[in-house]
């Protein structure tokens, strides 16, 4: 039975990425240090799986704890989601973002290194992206964060890319994601954010339940059906199929492969408010404010290479989004911090 090391495995990828692994047969060792997370959802990963998991809380940048895992546990491969992933915060602190998302990603692959450990599925962003006015993104579009957080995965990626050139036994996957929402289907994992949401999904979550009063749409003259921003939502319990897909492909994929997870469509803000209203039986109550500096209208993947490199695509609809999103937010009104 294959054994791997999920970094920032409580997180919410991270989580339900945990699980669908578990469920599909390995065996894992969870390192978090919990700034953005809780060991209660490693917990109930363990409930619904019937099964445990090694977990080490530290920090991705300490690198005798990293030395101390690999020694003590025989890796296969390791997915790596340890990183702070707030746009606005990456604003505010960027040396926190490049500290943690860059030197992060630096002493793990080092790490692997000296311990021979050379499958790497790299958790990216399609922020790495420039915007260049087509709402379709390929894996060659081309690239130019607006943000910290943004730069801070792009940096990551060519620093894996340079490291490969040396190792040329090393193989990693990017995998470049876009907007994941929704929470697992048993209502016990779900996303639980710090404070009030930065994300569209969690935020219509809590007004649903009566925790915040209303949601603020960022501008409706945006050059779309409805007027309001278009986005690829992508269900958290597909992208977590990602991983698994990426990690049984990686053997024939090339050294290094950036992929887009993303469904290929797009939804607009009005969509989800729509579909979310659906789902819960809740009226939504919203008021159009000015748009936010450096949203674009209309952005989603094009999912064709992971399809045909990694026979993955998404399976949930955006009605399956939101009514797992809901389950999980009645069933805990505050987070995981209801329990």
């Amino acid at each position: 039975m294959k054994k791997i090391l999920v970094t920032g495995g409580a997180g919410y990828i991270g989580s339900h990425t945990t699980l669908a692994l578990l469920e599909h047969g390995y065996e894992v060792v969870v390192l978090d240090n919990f700034c953005n997370s809780t060991p209660t959802a490693l917990t109930r990963v363990e409930s619904i799986a019937q099964k445990n998991i090694t977990v080490v809380k530290g920090d991705v940048r300490d690198v005798d704890c990293l030395n101390q895992i690999f020694s003590q546990h025989t890796i296969a491969a390791v997915i790596h989601f340890a990183g702070l992933k707030a746009v606005g915060e990456s604003v505010r602190e960027p040396l926190r973002y490049y500290d943690n998302n860059v030197v992060g990603t630096l002493r793990l692959i080092d790490a692997m290194n000296v311990a021979n450990v050379e499958r790497l599925i790299f958790s990216s962003s399609a922020t790495v992206y420039a915007d260049s006015g087509k709402p379709r993104f390929t894996e060659t579009s081309p690239l130019g964060p607006a943000s910290p957080y943004g730069t801070s995965k792009l940096m990551a990626e060519q620093l894996l890319r340079d490291v490969c050139v040396s190792n040329l036994k090393l193989k990693v996957a990017l995998l470049r994601y876009f907007n994941p929402v929704g929470a697992h289907e048993s209502g016990m994992l779900g996303e639980d954010p710090n404070g009030i949401p930065n994300n569209l999904m969690p935020y219509i979550s809590q007004v649903a339940v009566g925790k915040l009063k209303q949601l603020s749409v960022y501008g409706n003259d945006y050059p779309t059906p409805d007027g309001t921003g278009i986005r690829d939502y992508i269900h958290v319990m597909d992208l977590a199929e990602g991983h698994l897909a990426a990690l049984n492909a990686i053997d024939s994929l090339p050294q290094v492969s950036a992929i887009n997870l993303g469904s290929g469509n797009g939804h607009s803000v009005m969509d989800v408010i729509r579909a979310f209203e659906n789902a819960s039986g809740r009226k939504i109550d919203y008021k159009v404010v000015a748009r936010r500096d450096g949203d674009i209208a209309d952005y989603f993947a094009d999912a064709a290479l992971a399809k045909q490199c990694l026979g993955w695509q998404t399976k949930r609809s955006l009605n399956q989004m939101c009514a797992d999103s809901w389950r999980w937010q009645q069933q805990n009104p505050n987070g995981y911090s209801s329990t």
